[in-house]
Formats: structure tokens, sequence, C-alpha cells
């Protein structure tokens, strides 16, 4: 669960790596972001896992623990009376001077678990909130500066900037990559030219929609996937497949955004499956915008539910899966323009395809998987295509309601991992209906790509491999927070299930969130990590061939290259 704390004075001067593995070993607590107060007055920020941000006075953290109780240990813990303590139980309040204060500002600590709605919340001032007995005070709260968007005019323009010849690759806020707009007819594709696109680790988007279905909102699930922390040639391809007289309806919020197609086809036609090399797909995503019938809900998912199975029944050729280009050929191009560089093997059989299907109605996910032997009544969370991340439903949201009602800052900090790094402005800017809008870069503009995003690291090859061989949870967190500045958050593991015989049981994973210290880890373990922006990773003749030297091999990273002389 995640919870928020005002951070000991303990800590205070702390860089924030130090700060996060002190909290980890000794107080076995997750530190992942902390709340900065800009020294100018402006609103305060959510910061996760920033680099080089020492730790000030009556800081708040956001912790990943058990119970509140736990991270009160993050207030009480002082270095002077629990420095040689091994019990973390043991760390409670002390009569040290240095502790004597009242917080000035303290965040609410509430659960993300539902049942929290029994607590009572009183309201005062509109901005001073009494949450059990404890003040808090907004996020909002201080003095605001007027905020200005920056133009670009004569007087402030030097003379030797070409406009006309510079190009703008971001959006107005430096958040996310941007494009001329695209004709939807320029990003069609037919069967064919899906055919030699040759796409890899791209993500395919199976779309059930009428042509007149109400818009389902696509650049929400595209934006993330072109936030401005990835390199231009670490975007994953998109390949939208379904009805195009839906698309085109969408396509005013998508046409700005960067390697996008589209198939005019079915989802469930295999022969436009195997087109856009869906074995090869670093994640297929099934979604569905028909309205469900009144008649019978249950199926409202019969489409999206077919999809998934049309596809784990699917058998593939691998030698595709092996292509490499030839280093004679430096410049062999596929239709769309990216070199053809294939980087892992594809799956053979279709049930070890990446997936993850929307369900309108929870009872469905029992249709999911076929091996599954879980009770048709068992809650969605405790199902295993649910834990294995190959379903998602609508209800999963009830949580995060109950979270942000309490809390509302735990909003902030869950939307800026999912959505890549959304900030006020730029949701102004959708809101108006303006879309995404063209900036040139700015030093402030190209400062808001360092910022760190969710990642996966293997632990069977590269600088961390020696850890997947026995070692603990405890020894990897440390070295990769001290040699990388990436902060662990979870395992990756696969399911084991020794009493099945089906091809896929050594495919399926599931997330073990903030394991144990002691925790022991195995050569086939993924690793969820914060890890920071890297300004070093530009575009370079000969990526993707294989040798990556010191870099730590990442299976977020995205297929396909770029252009020669297309610039990140």
């Amino acid at each position: 669960e995640m919870y928020t704390e005002t951070i000991s004075p303990t800590f205070t001067g702390m860089a924030f790596s130090q700060a996060a593995e002190t909290c980890f070993v000794k107080l076995k607590l997750l530190l992942l972001a902390i709340e900065i107060r800009p020294d100018d007055g402006s609103d305060r920020k959510i910061s996760i896992n920033p680099r080089g941000v020492k730790i000030s006075p009556n800081t708040v953290g956001f912790f990943i623990a058990q119970s509140a109780e736990e991270v009160k240990r993050a207030w009480f813990f002082c270095k002077a009376c629990h420095e040689d303590i091994k019990d973390e139980k043991q760390i409670k309040k002390c009569k040290c001077k240095a502790l004597a204060g009242s917080k000035k500002t303290s965040l609410a600590t509430m659960p993300i678990k539902p049942s929290a709605l029994k607590k009572t919340v009183s309201m005062k001032d509109g901005n001073t909130n009494a949450v059990n007995g404890r003040t808090t005070i907004a996020a909002t709260d201080g003095p605001k500066k007027e905020k200005t968007e920056s133009r670009l005019d004569a007087d402030s323009t030097p003379n030797d900037i070409d406009f006309k010849s510079t190009e703008m690759r971001y959006d107005s806020t430096g958040m996310f990559h941007w494009t001329q707009s695209t004709s939807i007819e320029d990003s069609i594709l037919d069967r064919n030219q899906a055919a030699m696109t040759v796409l890899n680790g791209h993500v395919v988007v199976c779309l059930f929609a009428d042509p007149d279905s109400p818009l389902i909102g696509l650049r929400n699930l595209v934006m993330p996937l072109r936030a401005s922390n990835f390199h231009y040639h670490e975007l994953k391809h998109v390949v939208i497949v379904g009805a195009v007289d839906y698309i085109r309806r969408e396509w005013k919020t998508l046409q700005n955004l960067p390697k996008i197609s589209v198939l005019n086809g079915s989802p469930l036609s295999r022969a436009d499956l195997r087109a856009v090399n869906v074995n090869l797909c670093d994640m297929c995503v099934i979604l569905s915008a028909k309205v469900p019938s009144n008649d019978d809900p249950t199926l409202a998912d019969k489409e999206a539910i077919l999809a998934s199975l049309n596809i784990k029944a699917m058998t593939f050729d691998d030698t595709i899966g092996v292509l490499n280009q030839s280093s004679n050929a430096p410049d062999a191009m596929s239709p769309l323009g990216s070199p053809i560089v294939l980087h892992r093997k594809g799956s053979v059989y279709g049930s070890n395809v990446p997936m993850i299907t929307e369900l309108v109605n929870d009872s469905n996910v029992q249709f999911l998987d076929q091996d599954d032997d879980d009770d048709p009544d068992t809650e969605l969370y405790l199902t295993q295509p649910f834990a294995c991340g190959t379903a998602f439903a609508v209800s999963v949201l009830d949580s995060l309601m109950s979270t942000t009602y309490f809390n509302q800052n735990a909003l902030t900090l869950i939307r800026s991992l999912i959505t890549g790094g959304a900030t006020p402005e730029l949701e102004l800017i959708l809101a108006e209906g303006a879309g995404l809008r063209g900036g040139y870069s700015t030093p402030e503009t190209l400062g808001n790509r360092d910022r760190c995003r969710v990642g996966q690291i293997s632990l069977t090859e590269g600088p961390l491999a020696k850890y997947g061989e026995g070692a603990k949870y405890i020894d990897l967190f440390v070295a990769a927070l001290r040699q990388y500045g990436m902060l662990c958050i979870g395992l990756y593991r696969i399911l084991f299930r020794d009493t099945s015989t089906s091809t896929d049981a050594s495919s399926k994973r599931y997330v073990i969130t903030n394991p144990p210290n002691d925790f022991n880890l195995l050569p086939s373990d993924q690793v969820f990590v914060l890890m920071q922006f890297d300004p070093g990773m530009e575009y370079r003749p000969g990526w993707g061939d294989g040798k990556t030297g010191d870099r730590i091999p990442r299976s977020s990273q995205g297929g396909g290259g770029q252009k020669k002389g297309d610039a990140s």
C-alpha cells in the first residue's frame, strides 16, 4: 500500500538515493518520491527518484509499506538512538531534542484499501484538512505565481535562429515527443505493406469498434509511450488493427504522435495478426469500444475474449525472429523507413505473446485462461490473469478512488508513473481541446526530459546478472541504487507450475512488489526499476547490433531504429 509521511530531521541534508537506501535497509520501507518546495514559492511538486536532490527539513516522502504504523518509522528514526537497532520494529519515538518539535507540515497517511472510507474527514478553511486528528496542508497551499506561457516574440528572439529550418520534436511543454500532423491515409497499411514492414518490438492494439461507437480516447493509451524521457529510437511503433472508419474519428488526437500505423482489418483475422507480426510484438492490447448490450451484460466482453483465445491458439514460424540486419547493408530500410533490426526471437506459440485484455465484466476473467483452475466466484484481483498482468477491468480503479479521497498526492504520484509525466499546463491545453502543440526546444523544455521512468532490468545478462545467482534482494537494491541511480520497486518472476504440461507454463510472470530484504533472486527474474534519464543514449550507427558494452539490457527498450539524420 502507498502512504505519505514527513521524513525525520535525521535525513535532512542527505541525497535522495542515500535516504532511500537507509529507509530500505534499516527501516524496511520503500521510499519512492518526495515532495519538493521550489524556492520561488510556486506550487509544490512531487519528484520521483530525483537525481542530485537533497532532503530538506519537513520533506514529505511517498512510501510503499504494509501499514501506516510501519511508515511512522520514517518520522521516528533518529540516528543517535536507533543507529545500532537491528529490529526495525523497535524504532519508536525517542526523546531526543532533535525530535522535540512537532511537524510543521504533514500529509495524511492513508492506506489504499477501500475499507478506509469508514474513516472521517473534515474540511477547514478550504486548504487545511483535519484527518484523524492530524493537521494536513494541501499541496496547493502557499503563494502562487501567475503561470504565463512562454512565447517567442521579436524582441526576445535572437537574430541568429532560423525558426523555419528548426524542427519541433517535442510538444510545447517538452514532456512528450511531437511530430507534424500526419494524415490517416499516410498511416494506413494494407496487409501486404504491413507484412513487408517486418515489425518487431512494437505494440499491437486490437480494437473492436463500430463506426458510431463512442470514442474511448486512444491518445491516453499512446501518449505515455511517447514520453520525452525516451529517446526517439526507443519509441515502440504502435500498430492499431481495427475498423478505419472508427479510428478516423479518433485520429485528430493521434495525428501529432510519431510512429503510429493503422491496419484496416479485424483483430479476429489471423491473416491480419500475422501481417503485423503479433508474435514479435512487445505487447498486444485488446480493447473494445462497442456499447454493451442491455440484454446480457456477460456478453459485453465476447469479442475481446475471442480475440485473446484466438491469438493464444495460433502457432508461428520462428525463422523470422532470427533475422538480423546485414553488416554489409547498413541502409536496408523497411517501407516505414526504419532499419530492419530484429532484437529477439519471436514466440512460436500464441500463448507466449505478451497480452493484456480489457474487460467490462469482472467475472469474465474466468474465460481468459484455459489452464487456470480458479473458482469462477474468485475476485478479480485474486485471479491468475490479473496477477500475471494479462487482464484489466475498470473496477480496479475503485481502490484508486478511495486512495485519492484521503490523499490527493497519491493520485499525482500514480498518474506521473503511468502517464510518463502529465503536467498541469499540458492538462489545461488538452482540456481546452487544442490537442498537442509543438514547441521549439529551449533549455527549460529540454530539462523536462530529465526525469525518471519505469523500466525492466534483466538478471539474465549485464552488469547486474551476478545478483541473479542466488543473491538476496537487498544486495541488488543497494547495488542498483549506488551504481546506476536505479530504484528497484519489485520483481517480475516466472510462474513455475511443476504439474503443468502446457506450452506457456514458462511464459507467465507475476509481480512481487517490494520483496523482503532477504528474498532470494533467480537468473530468470526481471526487475521493475525507476531508472534515471540517460542523455548519452542518442542514436548512433550500429545501434541495435547487440553490442551493448556496459549498458544494462532493458526489456523495455523499443524495437526498430530510425533513419540516418533523425535526431532524438
